[in-house]
This record gives structure tokens, sequence and C-alpha cells, in this order.
């Protein structure tokens, strides 16, 4: 599948709270949460290398719809709730039209 819609997120957490934000974005690929979803192509959670309470999450989307439709969910909602609580304030967000690209994990 090739992503039509997505978004980077940069997250700073509270301080020393950095490796709790992280473990939790991660469950995020659990079977059930958003990032296993098929409509979900690209998942990727990383650090800043110089303030390691800021988390950028990278995601990309078969459609915008789709990325809206999963975040509606019950399993979605929980990770948003707990990650609210791990933030020093408000997350800063960018949205995007993938053109073409490569990840290899």
């Amino acid at each position: 599948m090739i992503a039509q819609y997505g978004f980077n997120a940069t997250l700073t957490a509270r301080p020393g709270m950095g490796d709790r934000l992280v473990d939790l974005l991660l469950t995020g690929l659990d079977e059930g949460s958003p990032g296993a979803s098929e409509h979900c192509v690209v998942y990727l959670v990383s650090r800043s290398a110089s303030a390691p309470d800021v988390v950028h999450v990278t995601e990309g989307w078969t459609s915008e719809e789709d990325h809206h439709r999963i975040f509606a969910g019950e399993a979605a909602q929980a990770i948003v709730t707990l990650i609210e609580g791990l933030l020093a304030k408000e997350s800063q967000y960018t949205d995007y039209v993938p053109v073409r690209g490569k990840a290899a994990f």
C-alpha cells in the first residue's frame, strides 16, 4: 500500500519522562493498536539526539479518512489519553502528502 496522507508530530515529555513516552508510543504497534492497522504504512518513533525528552513520530496512512477513523477508535484514544499525561506542552503537528521515499528496518 502507498501512503497518501501523513504527518510528523513533535512531543515534549515532562523532564525525565522521555523513555516512558517512547515506550508508550511504541505500544501503538501492538496488535489491535493504530500502528498495526493495515492502513498505517509508516509508524516511526524517533528521539532528539540533543534533548532526550523530545520525541518525534512520523506516520503515513493510506488516506486521511482512514487515519481519522482509526484514531477515533477506543485503542487509539486510550493511548492518546496516557500520552497527554506525560507531556510538558502541546504537541506540534505537520501534515503532509508523501511523494516518494524509502524505509528499511
